[in-house]
């Protein structure tokens, strides 16, 4: 009320202006006065002016006015996604097989959001998310009961065991678990979930893991595999190329690899920006994820 009296100089234009009554204004102004301990304007026959203190005091309020001003648009501005930022936390191998295409998606619509993707592990992710370094994170499932984030699965993925030309004659039929340790192994290095599940899956059959290779990205993985250098264990989902042109051949196991799935987990209870909302519902808008808590 003050600020809009001063900037028009008058209490009937400045009632006008805020949908309310000359003597709600003229109240509201004496209170103020009242309030501060000194008057802010004197009658005019055009209006009112503000005193010397008045004008001193409205330098002040018109700068906070400002940013209020500045603070509704830049939050109309992220509601409408002109603005804002999405924080999400995903491994090297999800980054590049499975969240790539959808960031590419995504900034094609919305070129105005900033994009952060931090490179960690499964764990690690989890625990960015709880201390609120990222909105969301993209991960490896299956991970441990957790009551404090929501996990989201959208999309199954299958393990398998892959090999260059050097081991190509593996390709034909099946070949057991334990005829596989008589070849050299090459996994991922341990702290991740991947290697963890694939670790699982070897005791599970009375095995102990002992890898000749332990290598940190699915693409060493793949590069040493083709280089002949042992068999690889890497998602069958994110190699179709290579398995299409020859560079790599499937060995097909008798004990199956257990099919795992990616993961999207947020803070539960925790609300999302508009914009990271809006990105999930890009991950998970064909309708086929499944939403489950931590329990």
């Amino acid at each position: 009320i003050f600020y809009m009296t001063a900037k028009t100089g008058s209490i009937s234009k400045a009632a006008k202006e805020l949908f309310t009554s000359q003597p709600a204004v003229s109240q509201s102004i004496k209170l103020l006065e009242q309030k501060l301990g000194g008057q802010l304007f004197f009658r005019t026959s055009r209006g009112v002016s503000l005193t010397a203190e008045g004008e001193i005091f409205f330098r002040y309020i018109e700068q906070g006015y400002q940013l209020i001003q500045t603070a509704e648009h830049k939050f109309q501005e992220m509601l409408q996604l002109m603005a804002g930022q999405i924080r999400i936390g995903a491994g090297d191998t999800l980054s590049k097989y499975y969240l790539l295409p959808y960031l590419g998606q995504f900034n094609k619509c919305h070129p105005q959001i900033h994009i952060h993707v931090t490179n960690q592990t499964t764990f690690e992710i989890l625990d960015f998310l709880k201390a609120g370094r990222i909105d969301l994170g993209i991960i490896n499932l299956p991970i441990e009961p957790d009551n404090t984030i929501e996990i989201t699965e959208t999309q199954q993925i299958q393990d398998c065991f892959v090999a260059g030309p050097k081991f190509k004659h593996l390709r034909i039929g099946e070949i057991s678990l334990q005829e596989l340790t008589k070849y050299p192994i090459m996994v991922l290095e341990k702290g991740g979930n991947s290697r963890a599940f694939l670790e699982k899956y070897w005791n599970a059959h009375g095995l102990v893991l002992q890898p000749e290779f332990e290598l940190g990205t699915i693409d060493l993985l793949i590069h040493f595999a083709k280089t002949g250098l042992g068999i690889s264990c890497v998602v069958k989902d994110f190699i179709g190329e290579e398995l299409q042109n020859g560079e790599l051949y499937e060995v097909k196991m008798k004990e199956p690899i257990p099919k795992r799935s990616i993961g999207l987990v947020v803070l539960r209870d925790v609300p999302l920006s508009t914009a990271a909302r809006q990105f999930v519902t890009l991950l998970t808008g064909d309708g086929k994820a499944s939403v489950k808590n931590g329990r």
